[in-house]
């Protein structure tokens, strides 16, 4: 995957570049301090995916990506170290919304969804079945309970994200995030709150600041007494030690 960063910092520019050194699969092509700047990259290199700020001056990052107009339309995981910003971000169908400072894992996980999303849509292209599967999920989503679904506020109303789609949670301020397989979302509640809603959704609180779906999970670390659960996207979850009983329960190592 080709990758364009875009950041008004050198110091962000040169910690993304290192990141990225250790993610697979993924080439960084050439970088931008300014919106303009970004512009002109994106239609000279066409990279898969931008990695954008959202707070830069001139034209942000939000500008930025609504002003994209090349074929196929590059990915966009925006970074940033506001949270406010994630409905706008979603609005101009951003892959993710990764907030600063950034983890490795968190930045990988995002990465893998958008190269999915670009490799869905390239697949969709080429088979005539974009329509098709939308129909699908507008009609599978309209059939199921409004208990087992979250509303999501956006700029111009609400969308329903049922709870069997959300892979796993993590708290980001006075906010959380539901990561789905295709994108996130961003919700103002607390974690206590979230604990009744999901009793038999199928989704464990494995921290205090985490929910995660076991048969998401692909690999447990252990070292020392610290946990981690790696799920299929390669996001990595820490385990609280006092959840650590419920979650071996749950993937089956509990007696």
């Amino acid at each position: 995957m080709r990758v364009l960063l875009v950041d008004d910092e050198a110091l962000a520019l040169d910690r993304l570049k290192a990141l990225f050194a250790n993610v697979d699969g993924a080439e960084v092509v050439g970088q931008a301090m300014t919106g303009e700047d970004a512009l002109i990259a994106i239609a000279d290199l066409r990279p898969d995916l931008v990695i954008l700020d959202i707070q830069m001056p001139g034209r942000n990052g939000l500008r930025t990506a609504a002003d994209i107009t090349i074929d196929p339309r590059p990915e966009i995981i925006f970074v940033t170290a506001h949270e406010h910003y994630a409905p706008d971000a979603f609005d101009v169908d951003a892959a993710d919304y990764v907030l600063k400072p950034i983890r490795f894992d968190r930045l990988r996980q995002a990465v893998e969804r958008a190269r999915r999303r670009r490799s869905q849509r390239e697949q969709a292209a080429r088979a005539g079945e974009l329509e098709e599967q939308v129909q699908y999920l507008r009609s599978h989503a309209a059939e199921a309970r409004d208990e087992a679904a979250f509303w999501v506020p956006e700029r111009h109303g609400q969308r329903r994200v049922p709870l069997d789609t959300i892979n796993w949670i993590e708290a980001a301020r006075d906010y959380v995030l539901l990561h789905t397989e295709m994108r996130s979302y961003m919700l103002r509640t607390t974690m206590s709150a979230l604990e009744e809603k999901l009793a038999g959704s199928g989704l464990i609180r494995v921290h205090r600041s985490a929910f995660v779906r076991p048969e998401r999970v692909t690999e447990v670390r252990r070292a020392n007494r610290s946990i981690a659960l790696i799920l299929a996207d390669g996001a990595e979850v820490q385990v609280g030690p006092s959840y650590s009983s419920a979650v071996d329960s749950a993937l089956g190592f509990g007696s």
